[in-house]
Order: C-alpha cells, then sequence, then structure tokens
C-alpha cells in the first residue's frame, strides 16, 4: 500500500499545483529516499484516495512501523515535513510568483501564498479543524470563543526525551527568525522543512510575511523582522503597520504589546500578526469622540469596548503616524492614582500599547489599546489582567487576538465542560475544582436543564460573558472620568468634544 499512498500524495500535489505532472517521477524517487526504500520494483496504477494530510499520516505510519523513525513526535514532524519538502519551489521561486501575482493585485498575490501554505501541510488543517469554534453573545456584541484542540500534547516520554536532550546550539535563535526556512528541525524545536517565507519591504527594512502553523482566524499571518531583535512599540511600529496595509489594503495588521503580562508569548523577536478576518473589535461601536489637539485632519474617538481603546482615522499616513506617538509617548509616562495607573516603578516601565491597523472606506485606520502591565499582592498577576475570579476559565496573557475579541480557550475546557453540562443535567459528574463555585452558579440560574442542547447554548453564553468579563479585567480605564483625565493629559488644556455620541 505505500505506493499507492505515495502515488496519491504526488497526485494530489499536481492537482493542487504544487509541481507539474512531469515531476512525478523525481518526487517519487526522492520520497522512496526519504522512507528507506532502495527500489521500487512493484508497479502499481491504483493511487490511494485522501487529503495531503491524511496521506502524509498513512506514509508516516509506514515508517513508524518499519523502524524507519521512532514512535515520537519529532521524528514524525521531521519525516512528515521532508516529504512535503520535495514538493515545495525554492524561496527564490515562491517570492518571485507571489510579486508577479502581486502586480494584479495584493489579494491574488496572498491567496496564492495562503493556498501554497495549506497545500504544502505547513498550515496544519487537520488539527485545526479539531478546534472549537462559536460566537457568544455578550454585552459588548458577539464575542469569537475558540477552544484551541489544535496543538498536539506532548506525551510524558516525549517530554522526558527533551529534558535529557542537550543541545548547545542557539541556531536559529528563536522560532521566528528568518533561519527557520528550510530547517529540518530537531528534538524539541520545530520542523521547518517546508516552511517558506516573503520578502516585504517596509520602509528601509526588510521584513517577511509567512502564515501561522495553526491559524486561529482566516488568513492568520506573521509578519517577522529580518533582525533577531527585541518587540518594541515604537513610532516606527506605526509606520510599519501602516505601511504594511498600504501594500495589503485587504488585510489588517496589528501588534502584540511589549512588556511581559500584557504582551503576547514571544517577545523577543519584533513581530506582528495579519490576516482577512473581523473580528469584533473591528465594528465595535464608539462610546464617544474627542478633539486631538494639533492634529486637525485626525479623527479620534473612543470604543465601547472593554479594553481601553483609542481609535484614530485619517486619510493622511503621516499625521496618522505622528498623532499615534503623540499617545504613545504620553501614555507611557502617564500616571494617575485613582485609575490605579503607575507609569513606573523605579526604572521598570509599565504602560504600553497594542495597535492594530486596516484601512476603512479609503481611509488609515488606527486602533491604540492601553496596556499597564502593574502587579500588586492583591493582583500578582496583574492588575489589568484577568482576575481570579475568571482564571478557571482563562489565565494566560490577553495578547493581541484576544484583544481583539477572539477567545483562545485552553484544550482542558473541552472535557470540563463536558462535566459541568453532566452537572446541569443532573447526572453523575466530575467537575473540577475550580469550577465548582461557577458551575452552582449556574445550576442556581438556569435550574436542573432537562434537554442537551439548551444546557449547551446556556453554557456557550456563560463562557462567552466571562471571556468579556476577562478583557474588562484588563481595561485600563473603567469610568469615563478617567477616560476624561487622559485625554486632557493628551491636550494638555484641551476638552471633550461637547458633541458625543449617544
Amino acid at each position: 500500500m505505500i505506493y499507492e499512498h505515495i502515488q496519491g500524495l504526488i497526485q494530489k500535489a499536481i492537482e493542487t499545483k504544487l509541481i507539474y505532472p512531469s515531476d512525478r517521477i523525481y518526487v517519487f524517487n526522492q520520497i522512496l529516499s526519504l522512507l528507506d526504500i532502495e527500489s521500487s520494483s512493484e508497479k502499481t496504477e491504483q493511487i490511494t484516495e485522501d487529503s495531503i494530510p491524511n496521506l502524509l499520516e498513512k506514509i508516516t505510519t509506514f515508517a513508524l512501523d518499519n523502524n524507519v523513525i521512532e514512535d515520537n513526535f519529532d521524528d514524525k514532524e521531521i519525516l512528515s515535513a521532508n516529504i512535503m519538502n520535495c514538493f515545495v519551489a525554492r524561496p527564490s521561486t515562491i517570492n518571485e510568483i507571489f510579486q508577479q501575482k502581486y502586480k494584479n493585485s495584493p489579494k491574488d498575490a496572498t491567496d496564492y501564498f495562503y493556498e501554497l501554505s495549506k497545500n504544502s501541510n505547513y498550515i496544519q488543517m487537520n488539527r485545526i479543524k479539531k478546534n472549537i469554534h462559536y460566537k457568544a453573545e455578550t454585552i459588548y456584541g458577539n464575542m469569537d470563543i475558540t477552544i484551541n484542540m489544535s496543538k498536539p500534547e506532548k506525551d510524558p516520554e516525549q517530554i522526558k526525551r527533551e529534558r535529557d536532550f542537550k543541545h548547545n546550539s542557539d541556531y536559529p535563535k528563536c522560532v521566528l527568525c528568518i533561519e527557520n526556512e528550510g530547517y529540518a528541525g530537531r528534538l524539541g524545536y520545530p520542523a521547518r522543512a517546508n516552511h517558506r517565507i516573503i520578502k516585504i519591504q517596509l520602509g528601509d527594512e526588510n521584513w517577511y510575511l509567512q502564515y501561522s502553523p495553526y491559524v486561529y482566524y482566516n488568513e492568520h499571518s506573521i509578519l517577522l523582522a529580518e533582525e533577531h531583535r527585541d518587540m518594541k512599540i515604537s513610532k516606527g511600529t506605526f509606520e510599519r503597520l501602516l505601511a504594511f496595509i498600504e501594500k495589503f489594503p485587504h488585510y489588517f495588521i496589528g501588534s502584540n504589546a511589549d512588556l511581559p503580562i500584557v504582551g503576547g508569548s514571544i517577545l523577543n523577536h519584533d513581530h506582528y500578526q495579519a490576516g482577512r478576518y473581523e473580528f469584533p473589535m473591528t465594528n465595535a461601536p464608539k462610546a464617544f469622540s474627542f478633539t486631538l489637539k494639533n492634529f486637525s485632519n485626525v479623527t479620534s474617538s473612543i470604543l465601547d469596548w472593554p479594553l481601553t481603546t483609542l481609535r484614530l482615522q485619517s486619510e493622511e499616513k503621516a499625521s496618522l503616524v505622528q498623532a499615534a506617538d503623540h499617545i504613545l509617548s504620553t501614555w507611557k509616562n502617564y500616571s494617575d492614582k485613582k485609575a490605579k495607573i503607575i507609569a513606573f516603578t523605579g526604572n521598570t516601565p509599565h504602560n504600553t500599547i497594542t495597535p492594530i491597523a486596516r484601512m476603512r472606506d479609503g481611509k488609515f485606520e488606527l486602533d491604540l489599546v492601553l496596556r499597564n502591565n502593574r502587579t500588586t499582592d492583591e493582583h500578582p498577576l496583574g492588575i489589568f489582567h484577568p482576575h481570579s475570579d475568571v482564571h478557571h476559565i482563562k489565565k494566560e496573557n490577553i495578547g493581541l487576538i484576544e484583544v481583539m475579541g477572539l477567545a483562545v480557550l485552553p484544550a482542558r475546557l473541552k472535557n470540563e465542560l463536558d462535566e459541568i453540562k453532566q452537572f446541569l443535567l443532573g447526572k453523575h459528574s466530575n467537575v473540577a475544582t475550580y469550577h465548582l463555585e461557577w458551575a452552582d452558579q449556574l445550576k442556581e440560574k438556569y435550574g436542573e436543564l432537562s434537554h442537551l442542547e439548551l444546557i449547551e447554548s446556556a453554557v456557550e453564553k456563560e463562557l462567552g460573558d466571562k471571556f468579556a468579563k476577562v478583557l474588562g479585567d484588563a481595561g485600563v480605564f473603567k469610568k469615563q472620568t478617567e477616560f476624561e483625565r487622559f485625554i486632557k493629559s493628551l491636550n494638555r488644556d484641551g476638552q471633550l468634544d461637547e458633541n458625543r455620541d449617544a
């Protein structure tokens, strides 16, 4: 059957235009070599009809059964990536095709690269299908809820092997460095043989576009700096974000904050996240408008959103950059003890911004989300971080994706929520200790529901409300008077517009 699986994979690669029919023999021989098959005497006209990810799994199973690889996660990943690398063109060819398609339209270029990244199995579509996702209505509109089931869990043996493995190399320096392109991988480090990146010039720097292997939304992409350097939100950030959406107006782009607690999981390599998706925050209504002194060609408003968000719009990119830089500079040094905002502890900064850029109706738009990472004895994980009453749902950092209204919740919740549903049905259940208080609250609110569909709907709604509370905890200003004090600081002696939106 292995020959039928290989020929099936080759046929699917031809159909998806990864290779041409004339490449068939070459690719077949390359795969034989990876499987330690010296020759093929069998002739078969049969091919296995299946998807590329499924065919890869069948071929990997053959390699495992025939002792080509060991039964561990990394060996299987490395083999799969090496097999798909036989089908993927060299970086120079892919970049050339991307640029040719870009001349027709930016959308054609990204469509090409996104399909390539899926067909090459760099984007792990089989695993992504395991994610649980739905929309939940909250006081801030519909939120996107995702329970992340796509990232495979490592078994104890794999974890032990990684712990015992001594590897002194710092190559690549991190998982976002450009040196990952084509890297075979190793124990404890992801396989990237089938990985490709697109060079994008922003200002006087080279940046590189890739897609996330585990996309959380449509065309979830990453834009990474050529230089391995720490994340930093600055005027240059705003310039690059706006330059990117000028080149790719069908995408949004944003950055995680650059400080611990309020930043993303990777702070040692400057990068942004982009894509073609409307997050709940995208169409959040205005709470009120205000005038930003000295920036008459920039419209400014505060969003009705759980995190403190200033939205700026302008037809002039340079003016928008200057306005955003003014807000960033002011915020980084802003303290308001009544609102529990302190800019510095000694020389340690606490204030930063999560910025998001998009084009809207021909105008440049920037959302600036104010963040503060200060901790106290009462809130040791952060004052403006999910508080202890929601840790049973979400304890991790609130990064860019969550800021925009998409919850990425841990895989443990799938089984834990099933136990809560059984509890609400009045059946035997094993509700996790940290969910007990919430489960009791749900039973008091809904009683014992008799239909599973009603319970599932109720739990989804309540989970959405919990996520809205998570985001509300991360908002630095809770009252309008706190907004007003900051806006006065921006304008020195400026005032709010009298014509506030209702």
